[in-house]
């Protein structure tokens, strides 16, 4: 582990999945991390229920880059519920753990999907 950092982690870092924005998405969410700045767009796109396509834009550290490209990979044909049952813990343990002063990167993905979602939701109304 470098730097604390399981092997999931680094090559999360190293390969980063689903890059990018999403033109006109179903569902955004934009989180910042006011204490260290971390920013992050998600953007997903439905269909049949089930989330088709997410995407990610990071500015931030290293668990900031793992924990957006995990999430995209975790929702990813995943159901809304399944979706939004994701917590920031779920994050952690997909990424088999985070150093203590990086748990808040898995808080900010979290929290970048419950803004997505209830983006979906408010739009379905």
């Amino acid at each position: 582990m470098a730097d604390g950092y399981s092997e999931t982690v680094m090559t999360h870092v190293e390969r980063p999945r689903n890059r990018g924005v999403i033109e006109n998405p179903d569902g955004a969410g934009i989180e910042r991390n006011p204490v260290c700045g971390d920013l992050l767009t998600l953007t997903i796109r439905v269909a049949d229920g089930r989330i088709a396509e997410a995407r990610q834009e990071v500015k931030g550290c290293t668990g900031s880059v793992a924990a957006s490209s995990i999430l995209t990979e975790m929702v990813t044909g995943a159901t809304l519920e399944a979706a939004a049952a994701i917590t920031a813990q779920g994050i952690v343990d997909a990424l088999d753990g985070l150093p203590p002063h990086r748990l808040h990167s898995a808080a900010l993905a979290a929290s970048a999907l419950r803004k997505a979602l209830a983006f979906y939701r408010a739009k379905q109304e």
